[in-house]
């Protein structure tokens, strides 16, 4: 294992990538990469913040996207159901006209 080495953020992001996203173990990937499990375990911390907080918003934005298709959709229904009103209160009222 190498002392006293200063690794790039690119190195240490895709050390953390190794185990967050492909599913690695620590153990594996510090062997492979000849670092410290200590290492990594600490650039999993500071690099898991950013990666959590993106994670948060690309599901803030699929809510976001699912709630404005379903505003769609009601605001749709709603129209449909004003027509419908309106039109059978036409015809309610031509009915009652004519009784």
């Amino acid at each position: 294992m190498g002392k006293g080495i200063r690794y790039s953020d690119e190195f240490k992001q895709e050390a953390v990538n190794q185990v967050v996203i492909h599913g690695y173990s620590v153990a594996d990937v510090a062997a492979r990469l000849d670092i410290s499990t200590k290492s990594l375990y600490g650039w999993m911390k500071a690099f898991s913040k950013p990666t959590k907080q993106r994670k948060e918003d690309e599901d803030l934005r699929a809510e976001v996207a699912r709630l404005k298709r379903e505003l769609k959709r009601a605001q749709q229904e709603r129209d449909i159901l004003k027509e419908a009103a309106v039109d059978s209160s036409d015809h309610c009222n031509t009915f009652f006209n004519h009784v």
